[in-house]
Protein backbone atom coordinates (compact mmCIF):
# COMPACT_ATOMS: atom_id res chain seq x y z
CA UNK A 1 0.00 0.00 0.00
CA UNK A 2 1.38 3.32 -0.82
CA UNK A 3 0.77 6.68 0.87
CA UNK A 4 0.15 10.27 -0.53
CA UNK A 5 2.20 13.12 1.05
CA UNK A 6 0.89 16.61 -0.51
CA UNK A 7 3.66 18.99 -1.32
CA UNK A 8 3.01 22.04 -2.56
CA UNK A 9 5.16 24.68 -4.57
CA UNK A 10 5.56 28.57 -2.24
CA UNK A 11 3.07 31.34 -3.79
CA UNK A 12 5.66 34.22 -3.76
CA UNK A 13 2.64 36.46 -2.15
CA UNK A 14 0.83 34.28 -0.05
CA UNK A 15 2.75 31.61 1.18
CA UNK A 16 0.18 29.07 0.60
CA UNK A 17 0.81 26.50 -1.92
CA UNK A 18 -0.28 27.37 -5.77
CA UNK A 19 1.12 24.08 -7.13
CA UNK A 20 0.72 20.88 -5.90
CA UNK A 21 2.58 17.43 -6.35
CA UNK A 22 2.24 13.95 -5.24
CA UNK A 23 4.93 12.37 -3.74
CA UNK A 24 4.39 8.13 -3.71
CA UNK A 25 6.22 6.84 -0.04
CA UNK A 26 6.15 2.64 0.83
CA UNK A 27 5.95 2.01 3.85
CA UNK A 28 9.19 -0.14 3.61
CA UNK A 29 11.27 2.46 2.18
CA UNK A 30 10.65 6.41 3.58
CA UNK A 31 13.96 8.15 1.47
CA UNK A 32 11.58 10.63 -0.42
CA UNK A 33 9.63 11.58 3.00
CA UNK A 34 13.16 11.95 4.58
CA UNK A 35 14.14 14.14 1.80
CA UNK A 36 10.96 16.36 2.15
CA UNK A 37 11.34 17.19 5.68
CA UNK A 38 15.07 17.33 5.86
CA UNK A 39 14.92 21.50 5.84
CA UNK A 40 12.68 23.83 7.12
CA UNK A 41 11.03 24.36 3.82
CA UNK A 42 9.91 21.26 3.33
CA UNK A 43 7.96 21.13 6.72
CA UNK A 44 6.07 24.55 5.58
CA UNK A 45 5.77 23.08 2.04
CA UNK A 46 3.47 19.78 3.35
CA UNK A 47 1.69 22.00 5.72
CA UNK A 48 0.89 23.95 2.54
CA UNK A 49 -0.24 21.33 0.60
CA UNK A 50 -2.74 20.45 3.75
CA UNK A 51 -4.08 23.70 3.43
CA UNK A 52 -4.04 23.91 -0.49
CA UNK A 53 -5.78 20.29 -0.78
CA UNK A 54 -8.75 22.14 1.96
CA UNK A 55 -10.05 23.55 -0.79
CA UNK A 56 -10.54 20.62 -2.93
CA UNK A 57 -14.57 20.06 -3.93
CA UNK A 58 -14.80 17.50 -2.20
CA UNK A 59 -14.62 19.54 1.44
CA UNK A 60 -14.35 22.42 2.09
CA UNK A 61 -13.99 23.74 -1.30
CA UNK A 62 -17.60 22.97 -2.05
CA UNK A 63 -19.38 20.42 -0.41
CA UNK A 64 -19.03 20.89 3.16
CA UNK A 65 -19.12 24.65 2.83
CA UNK A 66 -21.42 26.50 -0.13
CA UNK A 67 -23.46 22.92 -1.78
CA UNK A 68 -24.18 19.28 0.09
CA UNK A 69 -24.38 20.59 3.86
CA UNK A 70 -25.92 24.01 3.56
CA UNK A 71 -28.64 22.18 0.92
CA UNK A 72 -28.94 19.99 3.72
CA UNK A 73 -29.56 22.49 5.65
CA UNK A 74 -32.59 23.77 3.86
CA UNK A 75 -31.85 27.65 2.82
CA UNK A 76 -32.97 27.08 -0.65
CA UNK A 77 -36.40 26.32 -2.11
CA UNK A 78 -35.65 23.35 -3.84
CA UNK A 79 -38.55 21.06 -5.35
CA UNK A 80 -36.89 19.88 -8.82
CA UNK A 81 -36.45 15.72 -8.41
CA UNK A 82 -34.53 16.18 -10.82
CA UNK A 83 -31.98 18.91 -9.17
CA UNK A 84 -28.42 17.76 -8.68
CA UNK A 85 -28.85 18.69 -5.24
CA UNK A 86 -32.75 17.33 -4.31
CA UNK A 87 -31.40 14.15 -2.28
CA UNK A 88 -29.64 16.34 0.03
CA UNK A 89 -32.75 18.71 0.59
CA UNK A 90 -34.70 15.21 1.41
CA UNK A 91 -31.92 14.09 3.21
CA UNK A 92 -32.08 10.69 0.67
CA UNK A 93 -28.37 9.20 1.46
CA UNK A 94 -29.05 5.84 -0.36
CA UNK A 95 -28.61 6.71 -3.84
CA UNK A 96 -25.39 6.54 -5.74
CA UNK A 97 -25.11 10.26 -6.26
CA UNK A 98 -25.13 10.98 -2.35
CA UNK A 99 -23.02 7.96 -1.43
CA UNK A 100 -20.48 8.90 -3.55
CA UNK A 101 -20.37 12.58 -2.10
CA UNK A 102 -20.30 11.46 1.13
CA UNK A 103 -17.47 8.81 0.06
CA UNK A 104 -15.26 11.51 -1.26
CA UNK A 105 -15.91 13.35 1.56
CA UNK A 106 -14.83 10.92 4.31
CA UNK A 107 -11.84 9.61 2.15
CA UNK A 108 -10.32 13.06 1.49
CA UNK A 109 -10.87 14.13 5.12
CA UNK A 110 -9.41 11.29 6.41
CA UNK A 111 -6.23 11.26 3.47
CA UNK A 112 -5.38 14.89 5.12
CA UNK A 113 -5.99 13.59 8.19
CA UNK A 114 -2.81 11.29 7.65
CA UNK A 115 -0.90 14.08 6.35
CA UNK A 116 -1.33 15.97 9.38
CA UNK A 117 0.02 12.50 11.08
CA UNK A 118 3.09 12.78 8.97
CA UNK A 119 3.73 16.47 9.96
CA UNK A 120 2.96 15.90 13.37
CA UNK A 121 5.35 12.67 14.14
CA UNK A 122 7.84 14.64 12.32
CA UNK A 123 8.18 17.50 14.15
CA UNK A 124 8.49 15.55 16.67
CA UNK A 125 8.85 16.56 20.77
CA UNK A 126 11.47 19.10 19.33
CA UNK A 127 13.09 19.87 15.66
CA UNK A 128 16.50 21.56 14.94
CA UNK A 129 15.19 22.02 11.32
CA UNK A 130 12.33 24.36 12.92
CA UNK A 131 13.49 26.92 15.00
CA UNK A 132 11.30 29.33 16.79
CA UNK A 133 8.49 30.46 16.18
CA UNK A 134 8.14 27.49 13.27
CA UNK A 135 8.19 24.73 15.43
CA UNK A 136 4.64 25.62 17.49
CA UNK A 137 3.19 26.75 14.17
CA UNK A 138 3.61 23.89 12.26
CA UNK A 139 3.04 21.14 14.73
CA UNK A 140 0.68 23.34 15.98
CA UNK A 141 -1.47 23.96 12.93
CA UNK A 142 -1.27 20.62 11.93
CA UNK A 143 -3.01 19.71 15.35
CA UNK A 144 -5.46 21.91 15.18
CA UNK A 145 -6.24 21.11 11.27
CA UNK A 146 -6.11 17.13 12.64
CA UNK A 147 -9.13 18.15 15.30
CA UNK A 148 -10.72 20.56 13.29
CA UNK A 149 -10.93 17.34 10.12
CA UNK A 150 -11.80 14.88 12.94
CA UNK A 151 -14.85 17.24 14.50
CA UNK A 152 -16.48 17.90 10.96
CA UNK A 153 -16.41 14.44 10.25
CA UNK A 154 -17.96 13.70 13.58
CA UNK A 155 -20.28 16.29 12.91
CA UNK A 156 -21.36 14.55 9.73
CA UNK A 157 -21.42 10.85 10.43
CA UNK A 158 -21.90 10.85 13.90
CA UNK A 159 -25.17 11.03 16.06
CA UNK A 160 -26.54 14.33 17.70
CA UNK A 161 -24.40 14.50 20.89
CA UNK A 162 -26.50 13.38 24.39
CA UNK A 163 -25.66 11.24 27.16
CA UNK A 164 -27.53 8.40 25.57
CA UNK A 165 -25.54 8.12 22.22
CA UNK A 166 -21.51 9.67 23.16
CA UNK A 167 -20.37 6.34 24.08
CA UNK A 168 -22.18 4.64 20.90
CA UNK A 169 -19.01 3.65 18.18
CA UNK A 170 -19.58 6.14 15.31
CA UNK A 171 -15.94 6.97 13.92
CA UNK A 172 -11.92 6.83 14.22
CA UNK A 173 -9.66 9.18 15.53
CA UNK A 174 -6.22 8.45 13.26
CA UNK A 175 -2.88 9.63 15.18
CA UNK A 176 -0.81 6.90 12.95
CA UNK A 177 1.25 8.32 9.95
CA UNK A 178 0.09 5.71 7.66
CA UNK A 179 -3.25 4.18 6.53
CA UNK A 180 -4.80 2.07 8.86
CA UNK A 181 -8.08 0.68 9.89
CA UNK A 182 -8.58 2.62 13.28
CA UNK A 183 -11.43 1.43 15.95
CA UNK A 184 -14.67 3.07 15.85
CA UNK A 185 -15.11 5.47 18.86
CA UNK A 186 -18.11 6.80 20.52
CA UNK A 187 -18.58 10.84 20.10
CA UNK A 188 -17.22 11.12 23.97
CA UNK A 189 -13.88 9.68 23.45
CA UNK A 190 -13.36 11.27 19.98
CA UNK A 191 -14.24 14.99 21.98
CA UNK A 192 -11.97 14.42 24.26
CA UNK A 193 -9.44 14.03 21.81
CA UNK A 194 -10.66 16.89 19.33
CA UNK A 195 -10.24 19.13 22.81
CA UNK A 196 -6.96 17.91 23.46
CA UNK A 197 -5.08 18.38 20.15
CA UNK A 198 -6.65 21.70 19.93
CA UNK A 199 -5.66 22.12 23.92
CA UNK A 200 -1.94 21.33 22.68
CA UNK A 201 -2.18 23.53 19.63
CA UNK A 202 -2.70 26.46 21.58
CA UNK A 203 0.09 25.90 24.08
CA UNK A 204 1.98 25.54 21.05
CA UNK A 205 0.80 28.32 19.28
CA UNK A 206 0.65 30.69 22.07
CA UNK A 207 4.35 31.25 22.21
CA UNK A 208 4.36 31.21 18.56
CA UNK A 209 1.69 33.00 16.76
CA UNK A 210 2.47 36.84 15.40
CA UNK A 211 -1.03 37.54 15.47
CA UNK A 212 -0.97 37.84 19.30
CA UNK A 213 1.60 40.52 18.95
CA UNK A 214 1.27 41.56 15.12
CA UNK A 215 -2.59 41.17 14.30
CA UNK A 216 -3.37 39.16 11.51
CA UNK A 217 -1.33 40.73 8.94
CA UNK A 218 -3.62 41.21 5.94
CA UNK A 219 -1.25 42.64 3.67
CA UNK A 220 2.06 40.80 2.19
CA UNK A 221 4.87 40.97 3.24
CA UNK A 222 7.39 43.46 0.99
CA UNK A 223 9.99 40.95 0.77
CA UNK A 224 7.71 38.28 0.17
CA UNK A 225 8.87 36.13 3.01
CA UNK A 226 4.85 35.53 4.23
CA UNK A 227 5.23 32.49 6.66
CA UNK A 228 4.57 34.80 9.63
CA UNK A 229 2.33 37.07 7.08
CA UNK A 230 -1.81 36.82 6.71
CA UNK A 231 -2.53 34.81 9.26
CA UNK A 232 -6.35 34.96 8.79
CA UNK A 233 -5.27 31.95 6.04
CA UNK A 234 -3.98 29.69 9.35
CA UNK A 235 -5.44 28.24 11.97
CA UNK A 236 -4.13 30.95 14.07
CA UNK A 237 -4.22 30.95 17.58
CA UNK A 238 -7.49 32.74 17.86
CA UNK A 239 -9.30 30.77 15.11
CA UNK A 240 -7.83 27.34 17.44
CA UNK A 241 -9.77 28.74 20.31
CA UNK A 242 -12.78 29.36 18.54
CA UNK A 243 -12.92 25.88 17.39
CA UNK A 244 -12.20 25.12 21.01
CA UNK A 245 -15.19 26.93 21.85
CA UNK A 246 -16.82 25.08 18.97
CA UNK A 247 -15.53 21.58 19.93
CA UNK A 248 -16.95 22.18 23.35
CA UNK A 249 -20.62 23.57 22.67
CA UNK A 250 -21.11 20.31 20.60
CA UNK A 251 -20.61 18.50 23.22
CA UNK A 252 -23.12 20.66 25.19
CA UNK A 253 -20.30 22.49 27.78
CA UNK A 254 -21.63 25.55 28.33
CA UNK A 255 -19.24 27.11 30.78
CA UNK A 256 -15.95 25.68 28.84
CA UNK A 257 -17.65 26.92 25.68
CA UNK A 258 -17.84 30.21 27.11
CA UNK A 259 -14.42 30.97 28.57
CA UNK A 260 -13.03 30.22 25.25
CA UNK A 261 -15.37 32.95 23.67
CA UNK A 262 -14.64 35.57 26.43
CA UNK A 263 -10.88 34.79 26.25
CA UNK A 264 -11.22 35.78 22.39
CA UNK A 265 -13.35 39.04 22.52
CA UNK A 266 -11.08 40.40 25.11
CA UNK A 267 -8.06 39.51 23.55
CA UNK A 268 -9.12 39.97 20.16
CA UNK A 269 -11.35 43.35 19.80
CA UNK A 270 -9.23 45.01 22.69
CA UNK A 271 -9.39 48.54 21.78
CA UNK A 272 -6.02 49.92 21.79
CA UNK A 273 -4.81 47.16 19.46
CA UNK A 274 -7.85 45.01 17.83
CA UNK A 275 -7.28 42.24 15.86
CA UNK A 276 -10.68 41.44 14.67
CA UNK A 277 -13.30 44.22 14.30
CA UNK A 278 -16.96 43.08 14.24
CA UNK A 279 -18.76 44.82 11.27
CA UNK A 280 -17.47 46.36 7.79
CA UNK A 281 -15.18 48.97 7.48
CA UNK A 282 -15.94 49.42 3.50
CA UNK A 283 -19.97 50.08 3.82
CA UNK A 284 -20.11 52.91 1.69
CA UNK A 285 -18.19 51.47 -1.73
CA UNK A 286 -20.81 51.15 -4.49
CA UNK A 287 -23.16 47.32 -4.56
CA UNK A 288 -20.84 45.39 -6.65
CA UNK A 289 -17.36 46.30 -4.21
CA UNK A 290 -19.07 45.87 -1.15
CA UNK A 291 -17.79 43.43 1.62
CA UNK A 292 -19.82 40.91 1.69
CA UNK A 293 -17.61 38.64 3.54
CA UNK A 294 -17.76 41.06 6.34
CA UNK A 295 -13.06 40.31 6.05
CA UNK A 296 -12.39 41.74 9.26
CA UNK A 297 -13.64 39.30 11.42
CA UNK A 298 -12.88 36.57 9.43
CA UNK A 299 -10.85 34.62 11.67
CA UNK A 300 -10.04 31.69 9.53
CA UNK A 301 -10.35 31.00 5.99
CA UNK A 302 -9.02 29.18 3.02
CA UNK A 303 -7.54 31.09 -0.21
CA UNK A 304 -8.41 30.28 -3.51
CA UNK A 305 -7.36 31.61 -6.64
CA UNK A 306 -10.80 30.53 -7.99
CA UNK A 307 -13.79 31.46 -6.02
CA UNK A 308 -15.48 33.30 -8.48
CA UNK A 309 -15.99 29.67 -9.88
CA UNK A 310 -18.80 29.29 -6.88
CA UNK A 311 -20.71 32.33 -7.48
CA UNK A 312 -20.78 30.72 -11.38
CA UNK A 313 -21.46 27.05 -10.52
CA UNK A 314 -23.69 27.29 -7.85
CA UNK A 315 -25.47 30.98 -7.72
CA UNK A 316 -25.14 32.97 -11.23
CA UNK A 317 -29.27 33.47 -12.69
CA UNK A 318 -27.29 31.95 -15.85
CA UNK A 319 -27.59 28.66 -14.76
CA UNK A 320 -30.57 25.99 -15.39
CA UNK A 321 -33.44 25.44 -12.86
CA UNK A 322 -31.48 21.78 -12.09
CA UNK A 323 -27.92 23.21 -11.09
CA UNK A 324 -29.09 26.66 -9.53
CA UNK A 325 -29.24 27.29 -5.43
CA UNK A 326 -32.15 29.53 -5.43
CA UNK A 327 -33.91 31.18 -2.54
CA UNK A 328 -37.49 30.93 -5.02
CA UNK A 329 -38.46 29.27 -8.56
CA UNK A 330 -35.54 30.70 -9.68
CA UNK A 331 -37.51 34.11 -10.52
CA UNK A 332 -37.31 37.38 -8.66
CA UNK A 333 -39.88 36.44 -5.32
CA UNK A 334 -38.53 37.82 -2.34
CA UNK A 335 -40.72 35.85 0.29
CA UNK A 336 -37.71 33.87 1.53
CA UNK A 337 -35.46 36.21 1.51
CA UNK A 338 -38.15 38.71 3.11
CA UNK A 339 -38.85 36.40 6.34
CA UNK A 340 -35.85 35.34 7.18
CA UNK A 341 -34.11 39.12 7.06
CA UNK A 342 -36.26 41.38 9.82
CA UNK A 343 -34.12 44.90 9.19
CA UNK A 344 -34.05 46.63 5.44
CA UNK A 345 -31.10 48.42 6.58
CA UNK A 346 -29.25 45.10 7.35
CA UNK A 347 -25.93 44.83 5.29
CA UNK A 348 -26.20 41.40 4.98
CA UNK A 349 -29.16 42.34 2.62
CA UNK A 350 -27.10 43.84 0.28
CA UNK A 351 -25.46 40.15 -0.90
CA UNK A 352 -28.97 39.72 -3.01
CA UNK A 353 -29.09 41.32 -5.96
CA UNK A 354 -31.85 40.95 -8.67
CA UNK A 355 -30.01 40.49 -11.62
CA UNK A 356 -31.82 40.61 -15.73
CA UNK A 357 -31.18 38.13 -18.52
CA UNK A 358 -32.69 37.23 -21.29
CA UNK A 359 -34.55 34.50 -19.41
CA UNK A 360 -36.10 36.52 -16.87
CA UNK A 361 -34.98 38.20 -13.12
CA UNK A 362 -33.99 36.57 -11.30
CA UNK A 363 -32.85 37.23 -6.83
CA UNK A 364 -29.33 36.39 -6.74
CA UNK A 365 -27.07 35.83 -4.12
CA UNK A 366 -23.65 37.53 -5.19
CA UNK A 367 -21.76 36.99 -1.34
CA UNK A 368 -18.93 34.65 -3.13
CA UNK A 369 -19.34 36.93 -6.85
CA UNK A 370 -15.69 38.73 -7.62
CA UNK A 371 -15.77 42.18 -8.90
CA UNK A 372 -12.84 44.26 -10.29
CA UNK A 373 -11.99 46.15 -6.85
CA UNK A 374 -14.22 43.82 -4.73
CA UNK A 375 -12.50 42.73 -1.28
CA UNK A 376 -11.30 39.32 -0.10
CA UNK A 377 -11.22 37.68 -4.06
CA UNK A 378 -9.51 34.97 -3.23
CA UNK A 379 -11.17 34.35 0.29
CA UNK A 380 -13.40 31.36 1.86
CA UNK A 381 -14.54 31.97 5.12
CA UNK A 382 -14.72 28.96 7.81
CA UNK A 383 -14.57 30.28 11.08
CA UNK A 384 -15.99 33.72 12.10
CA UNK A 385 -16.21 36.34 14.65
CA UNK A 386 -19.75 36.40 14.38
CA UNK A 387 -20.17 33.10 15.56
CA UNK A 388 -17.55 33.26 18.27
CA UNK A 389 -19.68 36.10 19.59
CA UNK A 390 -22.78 34.46 19.29
CA UNK A 391 -21.64 31.03 20.93
CA UNK A 392 -21.16 33.60 23.98
CA UNK A 393 -24.69 34.94 23.52
CA UNK A 394 -25.97 31.01 23.92
CA UNK A 395 -23.99 30.35 26.90
CA UNK A 396 -23.96 32.93 28.55
CA UNK A 397 -25.26 33.08 32.41
CA UNK A 398 -27.73 36.01 32.27
CA UNK A 399 -30.54 36.97 29.68
CA UNK A 400 -29.02 40.49 29.46
CA UNK A 401 -25.46 39.17 28.85
CA UNK A 402 -26.90 36.98 26.25
CA UNK A 403 -28.81 40.00 24.62
CA UNK A 404 -25.78 42.35 24.80
CA UNK A 405 -23.82 39.75 22.76
CA UNK A 406 -26.69 38.64 20.07
CA UNK A 407 -26.90 43.08 19.73
CA UNK A 408 -23.03 43.04 19.28
CA UNK A 409 -23.58 41.43 15.95
CA UNK A 410 -26.65 42.94 15.27
CA UNK A 411 -24.83 46.30 15.59
CA UNK A 412 -22.04 45.22 13.22
CA UNK A 413 -24.60 44.29 10.79
CA UNK A 414 -25.78 47.94 10.90
CA UNK A 415 -29.69 46.51 12.62
CA UNK A 416 -31.90 47.27 15.20
CA UNK A 417 -30.91 46.08 18.78
CA UNK A 418 -33.41 43.13 19.81
CA UNK A 419 -35.18 42.90 23.32
CA UNK A 420 -35.81 39.46 23.93
CA UNK A 421 -37.87 38.93 27.41
CA UNK A 422 -36.80 34.84 27.34
CA UNK A 423 -34.22 32.34 27.37
CA UNK A 424 -36.27 30.54 24.60
CA UNK A 425 -36.99 34.06 22.79
CA UNK A 426 -33.08 34.61 23.01
CA UNK A 427 -32.28 31.14 21.10
CA UNK A 428 -34.74 31.90 18.48
CA UNK A 429 -33.08 35.43 17.79
CA UNK A 430 -29.70 33.92 18.06
CA UNK A 431 -30.52 31.20 15.44
CA UNK A 432 -31.95 33.52 13.18
CA UNK A 433 -28.84 35.91 13.32
CA UNK A 434 -26.28 32.51 12.48
CA UNK A 435 -28.35 31.03 9.76
CA UNK A 436 -28.01 34.81 8.09
CA UNK A 437 -24.47 35.05 9.45
CA UNK A 438 -23.03 31.45 7.58
CA UNK A 439 -25.20 31.39 4.15
CA UNK A 440 -22.88 29.45 2.13
CA UNK A 441 -20.05 28.15 4.77
CA UNK A 442 -21.81 24.81 5.63
CA UNK A 443 -22.33 25.66 9.20
CA UNK A 444 -26.12 26.18 9.78
CA UNK A 445 -26.56 22.15 9.29
CA UNK A 446 -24.69 21.13 12.21
CA UNK A 447 -26.21 24.22 14.15
CA UNK A 448 -29.72 22.18 13.67
CA UNK A 449 -28.08 18.77 14.67
CA UNK A 450 -26.24 19.89 17.80
CA UNK A 451 -29.98 21.40 19.13
CA UNK A 452 -31.70 18.67 17.92
CA UNK A 453 -34.25 20.74 15.94
CA UNK A 454 -37.67 19.07 14.62
CA UNK A 455 -38.44 21.99 12.83
CA UNK A 456 -36.48 23.64 10.37
CA UNK A 457 -36.65 25.60 7.01
CA UNK A 458 -38.89 24.18 4.62
CA UNK A 459 -37.00 23.45 1.12
CA UNK A 460 -40.61 23.15 -0.64
CA UNK A 461 -42.34 26.08 0.66
CA UNK A 462 -41.33 29.59 -0.10
CA UNK A 463 -41.87 30.03 3.44
CA UNK A 464 -41.98 28.20 7.22
CA UNK A 465 -41.01 25.13 8.14
CA UNK A 466 -41.31 21.71 7.81
CA UNK A 467 -40.80 18.37 10.47
CA UNK A 468 -37.30 17.47 11.07
CA UNK A 469 -36.62 13.59 11.69
CA UNK A 470 -33.68 13.10 14.03
CA UNK A 471 -32.39 10.26 11.91
CA UNK A 472 -32.04 12.68 9.58
CA UNK A 473 -29.17 14.21 11.05
CA UNK A 474 -26.62 10.90 10.69
CA UNK A 475 -25.60 10.15 7.80
CA UNK A 476 -24.49 6.47 7.21
CA UNK A 477 -20.41 5.13 6.98
CA UNK A 478 -18.86 5.70 3.57
CA UNK A 479 -19.12 2.49 1.53
CA UNK A 480 -15.21 2.97 1.38
CA UNK A 481 -15.12 2.29 5.50
CA UNK A 482 -17.43 0.20 5.82
CA UNK A 483 -15.65 -2.45 2.52
CA UNK A 484 -12.22 -1.34 4.48
CA UNK A 485 -13.49 -2.09 7.86
CA UNK A 486 -15.06 -5.76 6.85
CA UNK A 487 -12.71 -6.76 4.26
Amino acid sequence: MKIKIIVSCLMLVMGLGSCRKWIDVKPSDRLAEDQLFSTREGYLSALNGVYVELTNASIYGEKMTVSSLDVMANYYYLILSTHRFYDFAVFNYTTDNSKLIFDNMWKKSYELIVNCNVIIERCGESNDLLPAPYFGLVKGEALALRAMLHLDMLRVFGPTYSDATKDKPCIPYNTASRPTVSPLLGSAAIMQQVIDDLTAALALLKDADPIITEGVRSTPNASGANDLYLRQYRLNYYAVKALLARAYLWKQDKENALKQTQEILTAALNPSKPIFKIGTSNSGPSLAEFDHLFISEVMFSLYTINRQNIYTSFFAPDLEAGYRLSFNNNDDNLSRRNELYDDQNDYRLKAWMIQNNTNGSFLTHVKFGVTTNGPGPHMIPLIRLSEVILIAAECSNTLSDGISYLNMVRTGRNCVSLAPTSTAQLKDFITREFRKEVLGEGQMFFYYKRNAMTAIPNNAALTGTKTMSLNNYVVPLPPSEVANRYN
